[in-house]
């Protein structure tokens, strides 16, 4: 075959529907998808209201931070509310998505100022547990596990009031972005800190209660997955660890499953754990016999 026949057979064969029917989207006529674009521009819009001067307009004071956060949150409605809609037009065959998209978008600005004092007390526990942070200007500017911290809190907030699909992109946003892989379905306190950062991942089901501290390359995971009577997985059930209050969990160590690290224990670095750990207990690696 000369090269003209070679690719129309490869198009021939890209076009068979039993192919590609599980990785295509056939889009209903009038709907858009959402997009990744629009959503990072959200991401730094809401960034931009919750951190004002760090993000978006530096040129802000007391006396014109009204108008700048007014028109950032106008801005952040109508962006929203398109998304939101696309996000539901995609995964749902819900009735009057548009009137949904705008109900969600208008309880999610609502929500702003609670997302915001979760965000201070982040902001706050990094400063106080980091000896090498020289304010909290420095760490809202600079610290990846905020940047990460407040995609998820979005994010969470999206997932809560019923969004679909969008909640997930804008925490992969800051998966790629930080190497910090939170999933919006998890459930965090307040207080929240990820020293360094990179390699962290919070499964789903994941519930973290209020004041702890995780260190780079830990993973609150889940074990083996059961499997329903055709060999799949077991969606929706409760996998991944239970963290109470003022727990610390040292570099690379990997939690699995539904257990509960009890409150103040402390984890060392580079050890596994599936079974629970009572409040106030140390794990850590036994040291060599001489």
């Amino acid at each position: 075959m000369n090269s003209s026949e070679v690719i129309t057979e490869a198009i021939r064969q890209l076009s068979d529907y039993k192919q590609f029917k599980t990785l295509s989207h056939q889009q209903k006529e009038g709907t858009l998808l959402p997009s990744v674009d629009v959503l990072e521009e959200i991401v730094r819009l809401t960034r931009s209201i919750l951190f004002p001067g760090y993000f978006g307009r530096s040129a802000i004071d007391r006396h014109t931070i009204k108008y700048h956060i007014g028109v950032s949150v106008e801005e952040l409605y109508h962006l929203l509310t398109e998304q939101i809609m696309a996000g539901l037009c995609f995964s749902t065959d819900t009735e009057e998505p548009k009137a949904k998209a705008i109900d969600i978008a208008t309880q999610f600005i609502t929500h702003l100022p609670c997302i915001r004092e979760r965000l201070a007390t982040d902001v706050e526990a990094t400063y106080i547990g980091d000896p090498a942070s020289k304010s909290f200007g420095e760490v809202i500017f600079c610290y990846p596990a905020i940047r990460a911290i407040s995609n998820y809190r979005i994010a969470h907030e999206l997932l809560e009031l019923g969004v679909p699909l969008i909640p997930r992109i804008i925490t992969e946003m800051a998966h790629s972005e930080t190497g910090i892989d939170i999933h919006p379905g998890a459930t965090i306190g307040n207080g929240f800190t990820i020293d360094h950062g990179t390699g962290v991942v919070i499964g789903e089901t994941a519930i973290i209660g209020n004041n702890v501290k995780l260190y780079q390359g830990v993973t609150l995971g889940a074990k083996s997955f059961p499997l329903d009577e055709n060999g799949k997985p077991i969606k929706g059930i409760l996998r991944h660890p239970i963290l109470e209050d003022d727990v610390i969990i040292y570099s690379n160590s990997t939690i699995l499953g539904r257990i509960t690290i009890g409150k103040g224990a402390v984890i060392g670095g580079n050890i596994w754990v599936d079974q629970d750990v009572p409040p106030g207990a140390r794990i850590v690696q036994s040291r060599p016999k001489k």
